[in-house]
């Protein structure tokens, strides 16, 4: 009984020191990023779980309750993944109010050891229990907005009885609960308004329960409950041994100047900076080795800048084989690290593209920097019911200013992180409910704030497959239709849709999409048509406003704010392009020759940079600029990397107030198809996404 009080003690303080630790963080304004602080209470849980892991191997996860405070699931996570742990948060982000009458109803028993909120005497409420509670918790909730979960710190609990308690630790009482038989109530503050009090336990003793089935308990097997272990033994010296791993990134061997290839875009602020190897015929054709050259190259262009990883909002990684993602990974995680980015690991987005085909390396990296300090992380690693968790260094999204950029959604099940069983549209559908789970953390919605969606699309779908994908907007509108908030509706637009078809995606997935979201303010409105600016846009090669046009652009506006563009090329449009575009090569295939892809890069130019000037914009405001070109153009990545440049080069040459630069400011990326529709990537050749913004 002494040491079983000892240990109660010990809990005690405990509690009040994270109640300090809390209070000082707040006080103090410190981030919610935590870092490994010596004496600080998070020591002293991967003191002891790491004794756990010695003692019993088979140990491979933590389960914690973390409803709303990221102060309490950081912490967690931070000590998973220091331990190899996976860390479970299945009340994550969970309606508190049904979930307080959903723990009642399972027969938890808590009463209340503190309170410090507007509504919570101490005198009246502190030993409480929450059944009894409730009714005025849900009172608070109205008036003054509590967290009925205590959430906010309102209150604290500690459980006497719930249905997991099965033994004492000597055995001697089967299915008992905790009595407390003495305890001090100590103010804490006595402020008139939210006085804080804590309940201090002196005494209790164990009584055995009746034998009742508490109301909404389900009938388990027993045995369910009976594995519990005891774990003992000098946690704090077992652990003064303990080295985390360091996995330095490989040697890096230096290639050909000319093989490794650099674009950025010319925007000072916020830029885009891709790396590629070009002729992969003379390197190893080693994903490893070739994702470590295009990670040290940028890696040196960003520290050319004065810039690191911590600057970079966004990473595309392209691969060319998914079956070797594992090996990906475990290069990536050894360039990127949370310590080395102290604001949060960047969001990214990994698809599998046909590089080899177009003559390019196994990887292709491409990044999106910010020159200032300002971005916002969610990077949630517990697994839960709220979305999926990434457990790797990468965050589930990142706001940069008004810009909400999102982690590739797969149509994942979040709490048993497996693919949703029944088809591509099964998947869509939960890749959008989990990409609104997490806009809702920025308190925004996809129905109403997104600006562009890339939905990457597998090969391995049959074209009736991709068809059924067209029910993207429809899902969306469902969304906007039942969601209550319905923020700022009348501002918002139709966003931009860009179909890509790639050979394969991570799990096998058959959908990924990518939105873009603006978070909006009071500093513009949403818009998808063009402005009422007048404009002259530069006469170039004979090209002239014609009304189809408009039928290969999709665009949307933010009036001095940002500006996003999609333009699609199909063969019908090559067509008004060129009134001879496709010849019969020896092999009988269709193909295009070279004059006649540089006047569609002409066109492409042209009609963007009208698109841009329309709106008053620039090339220099542009932050990323992607042009997806299908392989079944049959031609290099090289030799359309020279034809845009030439292109680009003449256009600026006409325009004495346009900036040159060595690089090119576009990225090509090679894929299999590219559309505004699931329908129409089959004939899409070439798709070009433009966004713009000033800051």
């Amino acid at each position: 009984m002494v040491m079983r009080l000892l240990r109660w003690q010990t809990y005690c303080r405990l509690m009040m020191r994270r109640t300090s630790s809390i209070a000082t963080c707040i006080k103090l304004h410190h981030g919610l990023t935590y870092s490994t602080t010596p004496g600080d209470e998070v020591e002293d849980m991967f003191i002891l779980l790491n004794e756990v892991k010695q003692q019993i191997p088979s140990v491979a996860a933590v389960s914690s309750g973390a409803i709303a405070s990221d102060y309490q699931r950081l912490r967690v996570e931070s000590v998973c993944s220091r331990l190899g742990l996976v860390s479970l948060a299945y009340l994550w982000k969970q309606d508190q109010s049904l979930l307080l009458g959903d723990m009642i109803k399972a027969g938890i028993v808590a009463i209340t050891v503190k309170v410090a909120a507007m509504g919570l005497d101490p005198s009246k409420h502190l030993g409480k229990e929450i059944s009894w509670l409730e009714p005025h918790l849900h009172k608070l909730k109205e008036l003054y907005g509590l967290n009925v979960c205590g959430e906010g710190g309102e209150y604290e609990t500690l459980t006497l009885d719930c249905p997991l308690f099965k033994f004492d630790a000597m055995n001697f009482f089967q299915n008992a609960h905790i009595v407390l038989d003495e305890f001090q109530i100590v103010l804490h503050s006595k402020d008139p308004i939210c006085p804080v009090g804590i309940l201090h336990p002196l005494a209790f003793h164990l009584e055995k329960r009746a034998e009742t089935v508490p109301l909404g308990k389900s009938n388990k097997n027993d045995d369910e409950f009976d594995l519990v272990c005891e774990v003992q033994g000098d946690c704090q010296q077992r652990c003064e041994n303990i080295s985390m791993s360091n996995h330095p990134a490989s040697k890096f061997v230096d290639v050909n100047s000319q093989e490794l290839q650099i674009s950025r875009t010319k925007m000072d602020n916020t830029f885009s900076i891709s790396c590629w190897l070009q002729d992969s015929s003379k390197t190893s054709g080693d994903l490893q080795a070739d994702l470590e050259y295009v990670l040290m190259k940028i890696e040196l262009q960003l520290a050319e800048c004065c810039y690191s990883w911590e600057n970079v909002l966004y990473i595309h990684l392209y691969i060319a084989d998914m079956n070797k993602f594992a090996v990906a990974n475990e290069t990536y995680i050894r360039f990127i690290t949370q310590d080395k980015c102290r604001f949060g690991v960047p969001s990214r987005s990994t698809v599998e593209l046909p590089l080899s085909q177009v003559g390019l390396g196994m990887a292709y990296i491409e990044v999106l920097v910010a020159n200032d300090e300002t971005k916002r992380v969610l990077h949630v690693q517990s697994i839960s019911d709220w979305a999926p968790s990434c457990i790797g260094p990468y965050s589930q999204a990142t706001l940069h200013k008004d810009i909400l950029y999102m982690a590739g959604q797969l149509g994942l099940d979040p709490p048993t992180m497996l693919l949703s069983s029944g088809g591509p549209t099964v998947e869509l559908k939960q890749a959008l409910e989990n990409s609104e789970a997490i806009a809702k953390c920025f308190n925004c919605s996809i129905a109403t704030s997104a600006i562009l969606f890339v939905i990457y699309c597998s090969a391995s779908m049959n074209e009736s497959d991709r068809i059924a994908l067209e029910k993207t907007n429809l899902f969306i509108k469902e969304m906007k239709l039942n969601d209550s908030d319905n923020r700022c509706s009348s501002d918002v637009f139709d966003p931009i849709f860009l179909y890509v078809l790639v050979p394969d995606l991570p799990k096998r997935a058959l959908v990924e999409v990518k939105p873009v979201l603006y978070v909006l303010g009071n500093k513009g409105t949403l818009n998808n048509k063009a402005g009422e600016v007048s404009y002259v846009a530069q006469d170039y090669c004979g090209f002239q406003h014609e009304n189809w046009h408009d039928e290969c652009l999709q665009k949307c506006v933010v009036p001095g704010r940002l500006c996003a563009a999609v333009l699609s090329v199909t063969q019908d449009i090559v067509g008004k392009i060129c009134s001879k575009f496709l010849l019969q090569d020896s092999a009988g295939c269709n193909t295009l020759i070279e004059n006649q892809i540089e006047g569609i890069a002409k066109f492409c130019v042209y009609l963007l940079d009208a698109f841009l000037l329309e709106n008053r914009f620039s090339w220099d405001d542009v932050t990323t600029f992607r042009l997806y070109f299908a392989t079944r153009l049959h031609i290099s990545h090289a030799e359309l990397l020279l034809i845009f440049t030439r292109v680009f080069s003449e256009f600026a040459g006409q325009n004495p107030k346009r900036r040159t630069t060595t690089d090119p400011i576009f990225n090509l990326v090679p894929v299999l198809g590219a559309g505004r529709s699931a329908n129409s990537v089959d004939g899409g050749l070439l798709s070009c996404e433009v966004f713009a913004r000033k800051l």
